[in-house]
């Protein structure tokens, strides 16, 4: 089986955004959007397939693996804390991003950690990368970063063999900052970590992130914003 195939059935078959949330934050408040996976997905590879924004059959969509010097990985037992921990249970959103690798490569494990750590991203709660608040770390995530492969954790001890097809980027709403505010600070990590990576970044639907989808986003996060900010206050009344 072809990298591309093990890509395409890895993101598709896998529900990671939704398992890992629930994992860490609890069960949300109402079925979160932005997913597609239907209930009869599993084992049905083709019915869904990601797009990398462009042919996988042209031998110029492929690129070179990136290799990072040893800069001494993270201390193996320092995962699982409360670093990244939500200070609530519950969530109402999720928006979700994948840095895939190209066609005839996977992203190894300690290109991510590397990649992480020059992004400003946190190893801490549930054994996953997190993006915090400087100063405020009590806050919890403003986004977090998962592998695509169950369980979704990063196991430190063994990370130089850890071999990915993707990896996934996941905002949960509410967050500890307005949402437009975490999408604009996610979505530059994203894509810095994509480069870091020569990965590709997808959208929710396993397609190339494009202008217009990131527009549709920012659009979608101003009204969850509306929606959700403190109610103005009434009206003295006059006498």
């Amino acid at each position: 089986m072809s990298d591309v195939m093990m890509l395409r059935i890895g993101i598709a078959v896998v529900g990671v955004i939704l398992i890992i949330a629930m994992v860490i934050f609890g069960r949300p408040k109402k079925a979160p959007q932005g997913r597609r996976v239907e209930s009869g997905e599993r084992g049905d590879a083709a019915r869904v397939e990601p797009s990398l924004g462009g042919d996988p059959a042209d031998p110029d969509y492929s690129g070179e693996g990136v290799s990072q010097p040893d800069l001494g990985l993270a201390d193996p037992g320092a995962g699982d804390s409360d670093l990244g921990k939500r200070p609530g249970s519950d969530f109402d959103k999720i928006i979700s991003l994948y840095v895939a690798a190209k066609s005839g490569q996977m992203l190894r494990g300690e290109d991510i950690v590397v990649a992480a750590e020059k992004t400003g991203l946190t190893f801490g709660h549930m054994n996953v990368f997190h993006r915090l608040i400087e100063h405020h770390p009590e806050r919890g995530p403003v986004f977090s970063m998962a592998n695509i492969m169950q369980p979704g954790s990063f196991d430190m001890a063994a990370i130089r063999e850890l071999e990915t097809p993707a990896i996934a980027f996941f905002l949960t709403l509410p967050a500890p900052m307005t949402a437009l505010d975490a999408w604009e600070m996610m979505l530059p990590n994203v894509q810095r970590m994509a480069e870091l990576l020569d990965g590709v970044v997808l959208d929710d639907s396993r397609n190339a992130l494009g202008r217009q989808r990131i527009q549709h986003i920012r659009e979608e996060l101003r009204g969850y914003d509306r929606q959700h900010e403190a109610p103005p206050l009434s009206k003295a009344p006059r006498w």
